[in-house]
């Protein structure tokens, strides 16, 4: 961790920027009191190999265990036979 003043950071800003990139923290102050802190960003995996294992098997898993809906029993077929039922009453 290094520490320095502001007049100084602002004629140093490219460096700092650089330390900053290679791991190091910076703290710059104004009359000795801290007012800014550099760090370097953590740039961390939004999803790991192993969780996209795991949810491609969940998904194997449960498409397993629907079943394939035959021609002439899905809820659209229902709806349609409904309708057909109701306009030959009519």
């Amino acid at each position: 961790m290094q520490s320095i003043g502001i007049y100084e950071a602002k004629s140093r800003f490219s460096a700092l920027v650089e330390m900053v990139e290679q791991g190091e923290e910076v703290r710059i102050t104004r009359h000795g009191k801290e007012v800014v802190r550099m760090l370097p960003m953590r740039r961390k995996p939004v999803i790991t190999d192993e969780q996209i294992a795991r949810e491609l098997e969940q998904i194997l898993a449960l498409q397993q265990t629907v079943k394939a809906q035959t021609p002439g029993t899905g809820a659209a077929d229902s709806v349609i036979a409904l309708r057909h039922a109701g306009r030959s009453q009519a």
